[in-house]
């Protein structure tokens, strides 16, 4: 019997035979690693070898469910879905929310993986935990939203869709996978899924999840939807993360043309409050009871959900500040299927090679706007989502443009490990910097909380000191339980202790008696888990660092202060963070880690880095 809120089963299916098969998932294994991103890596680690091509047929793509899906507990339904990233050649776990997540649990599954590449494009429709593949043909071309609005005259309502774009299916390497809205953004796991020509996959279940004591389950989910409601969470449902931006600005932090400042002179024009001089509505995830979500409604009646991220992204990093243009661009990004922060930190990375000279003998990229043009960035996204033009290029993410660019473009591609930084300037936040530089994911906000170490009242973020990587270490163990459990983590306001209070969740609903101890240790776990994983892919300590510039070039912070981060400095940092998790100096997880987390047998040969 599985245990309360697991079905206890993963289904397999090969999409280039169309062969299936059903895994048992054994309980020893789920208590140690839950769900999420942590069930998600291991299924990873379990179905690929070393040194696997990410768009290659054999190479796997999960989506995985954990135990508090299909429970009353606010914003449980969430799913992962993990794979090898062709942007980073490293893992990428990507989350969403979406009624997808339920109908797939319905399904009398934990986790589906996805291998193999089938002839044509092809649907995948997983029934009841039977899967088939029906054609895709006529789905080619459209947008997610469009595919999963066809997918719904073809199959009905009660399917829940998830799929991918235009840029996709043309192996785009920051291609996103979406459904009703909402997406798995980052590391173009919508590459992954486009190379085994599947369009996307239809969901629908009838078979419910047991809970080990409902009562309990019930008593905690009302008491959480009440504090969901409380000051910790006021932010997102009043502006939505939208009002990042002037705070952002404030402190010299908002990443500007390229990270070339950290302060926009046109902030007030595409700020969170400009955006909501316009008609908005909020909206819900299903199962959630803050409503972050924020639709604007532009001048050519267009309805686009932003947040912070896009707004940043292609707003001041590109030197826009027309407010309507950043929302066209968003609205494009999300329909062609591409991250907008890897697409905003490519654009205006091209933007100054441009204006530097760095792209005149390159005829490809001639038609690359500059700083500032609205009309230029609509034109170039629109090229990377089918590569065509300078996308042909572009499409490949900041790191592989610099890489072919030479001189001196890979020292101002904004990525960390090949994925383009998030919006946060590290030399004014220094203990984002570390999160950034050390990130499996690559540059990554939310696989790690460590910018709330410098947001915190009395926090010194301008400096490099010794605080900074045992706070960073112990966020990611924090996110790594989030993201295990699933839960959102605009929640983590609500809690006042997210350990204990996840494991009277979790021993609530499975019938394990959980404490916070046991919690931390799995989030521990699942860190180095991840770890693990990009140790069998090559990863070595030279990975974790920041573009050059912002190790070279000083920031203007407020008020003319010039702020810098040096080597030395983000190398002490990283020293620090690599103690904190019981590694060695070079960063690598010794022997009696593993075996300490009980890692070992988490994979079938007993090794983890084998």
């Amino acid at each position: 019997m599985a245990p309360g809120g697991y079905h206890g089963s993963a289904l397999v299916v090969d999409v280039g035979d169309g062969s299936t098969r059903t895994d048992a998932l054994d309980a020893s294994v789920l208590r140690r690693i839950v769900g999420g991103v942590g069930l998600g890596t291991w299924l990873l680690m379990e179905h690929s070898t070393a040194g696997g091509e990410p768009l290659a047929p054999e190479a796997p793509v999960v989506f995985a469910l954990s135990p508090l899906v299909g429970t009353p507990l606010t914003t449980s339904a969430k799913f992962a879905v993990v794979a090898k990233s062709p942007l980073t050649n490293r893992i990428c776990d990507a989350l969403a929310s979406d009624r997808f997540a339920m109908e797939l649990k319905r399904c009398g599954i934990d986790a589906l993986v996805v291998t193999g590449a089938a002839a044509e494009w092809s649907l995948l429709v997983v029934e009841d935990g039977v899967a088939r593949l029906e054609s895709a043909a006529d789905l080619v071309g459209l947008s997610s939203q469009g595919a999963e609005e066809r997918v719904a005259e073809r199959l009905g309502n009660r399917f829940r869709f998830f799929g991918i774009g235009p840029a996709g299916e043309h192996l785009v390497r920051f291609a996103t996978i979406s459904g009703d809205s909402r997406h798995a953004g980052r590391g173009g796991l919508g590459a992954v899924l486009g190379s085994k020509r599947v369009k996307g996959i239809a969901v629908r279940g009838s078979q419910p999840t047991k809970l080990a004591d409902a009562a309990a389950t019930l008593a905690l989910a009302k008491d959480l939807s009440a504090r969901s409601l409380g000051p910790g969470t006021a932010k997102y449902r009043e502006l939505g993360t939208v009002t990042n931006l002037l705070v952002m600005n404030r402190l010299g932090a908002l990443p500007t043309r390229n990270f070339s400042a950290g302060s926009f002179e046109g902030a007030e024009r595409v700020s969170g409050e400009a955006l909501h001089a316009l008609p908005s509505v909020r909206k819900h995830c299903v199962s959630c009871t803050i409503g972050c979500e924020h639709v604007f409604t532009t001048k050519s009646g267009k309805a686009v959900r932003m947040e912070y991220e896009g707004l940043f992204a292609l707003g001041p990093l590109c030197g826009i500040d027309d407010r309507d243009a950043v929302l066209e661009a968003s609205a494009l990004c999300d329909d062609l299927g591409i991250d907008v922060i890897s697409a905003g930190g490519t654009a205006a990375f091209a933007m100054e090679c441009r204006e530097r000279g760095l792209l005149d003998d390159v005829p490809e990229l001639t038609d690359v706007p500059s700083f500032g043009d609205a009309p230029g960035l609509l034109r170039l996204l629109q090229a990377m989502g089918t590569r065509q033009g300078a996308g042909a290029w572009l499409a490949d993410g900041s790191r592989h443009v610099a890489e072919r660019l030479g001189g001196e473009a890979p020292s101002l591609a904004p990525h960390v490990k090949g994925m383009e930084l998030p919006g946060y300037e590290p030399r004014s936040m220094q203990t984002m910097a570390l999160g950034l530089a050390v990130s499996t994911r690559g540059a990554d906000h939310n696989r790690s909380g460590a910018y709330e170490n410098d947001l915190k009242p009395g926090s010194d973020r301008l400096t490099a000191d010794a605080s900074k990587g045992p706070a960073a270490a112990a966020s990611e163990i924090r996110a790594a339980v989030m993201d295990s459990l699933i839960l959102c983590k605009f929640l983590r306001g609500a809690f006042d202790d997210l350990l204990s209070e996840g494991a009277a969740m979790l021993s609530a609903v499975t019938g394990w008696d959980v404490d916070a101890t046991e919690l931390e240790r799995i989030g521990r776990r699942i860190v180095t888990l991840r770890k693990l994983y990009n140790e069998r892919e090559g990863w070595t300590s030279a990975e974790d660092t920041l573009p050059a510039r912002l190790l070279e070039e000083p920031l203007d912070g407020p008020g003319g202060a010039r702020v810098t981060l040096s080597r030395a400095g983000l190398g002490r940092m990283i020293s620090d963070y690599y103690r904190a998790h019981g590694w060695t100096e070079r960063g690598e997880v010794p022997r009696e880690c593993v075996t300490a987390l009980d890692l070992a047998d988490l994979v079938t040969d007993g090794d983890p880095r084998a």
